[in-house]
């Protein structure tokens, strides 16, 4: 591994270190989402508490700074380690940002920019899986669960390397972590559906 690999893994948790829902309430002049509704610095949350425009720019953030570092890779023809670190990296990095006390968002918008990054079709599927989902059950949350869970298998198909597989592994069981509040409502029945604008 290279000093340049190593500025690609360290760039990357910075960059997904910056919120956007922060960033965009701030500007926006809305409240910190860490202290609204579901206290989930995300877009559904900034949804709840800011509306369409908010969540919009929040979601769009959230995404291409999952898509950029990876592109980046792409450019300089990096080995898939690199990629598969980058990754990891820019995910953990909105997971727990090092600017907001470690405590960030869940990482749904940020793991589908990273696949899109990997390959279009990647992010394509995993995608399509979520709209299919949610026009099924209605439930945010539920469709990202299940997009993600297939996740791996979509990159298997797609980039079939040991590296990016394992890494879209990790982003998996650590999606499913941060969502676990949302699995325990799903089971009993309280988790919210998107058309209240509830989820995750």
């Amino acid at each position: 591994m290279t000093m340049l690999d190593l500025l690609l893994i360290l760039g990357a948790y910075l960059l997904g270190s910056i919120s956007s829902a922060i960033i965009v309430c701030r500007l926006m002049g809305l409240p910190d989402p860490r202290t609204q509704g579901s206290n989930n610095p995300g877009a559904t949350n900034v949804l709840r508490i800011g509306g369409k425009k908010a969540a919009f720019v929040t979601l769009l953030g959230d995404t291409l700074k999952g898509v950029i570092p990876v592109v980046v890779c792409h450019l300089l023809d990096r080995p898939d380690l690199t990629f598969a670190l980058v990754g990891g990296a820019v995910f953990l990095g909105h997971l727990y940002p090092v600017f907001f006390r470690f405590k960030g968002g869940k990482g749904v918008a940020t793991a589908l920019g990273v696949q899109f990054g990997l390959h279009w079709m990647i992010g394509a599927a995993v995608g399509l899986t979520w709209l299919f989902m949610a026009k099924v059950a209605n439930i945010s949350s539920l469709a990202a669960l299940i997009s993600m869970l297939l996740a791996p298998l979509y990159v298997w198909l797609i980039l079939p390397s040991g590296e990016l597989i394992a890494m879209q592994a990790l982003i998996t069981l650590l999606l499913f972590w941060r969502h676990r509040s949302n699995i325990q409502n799903l089971l009993s029945g309280r988790e919210g559906r998107i058309s209240r604008n509830a989820g995750d």
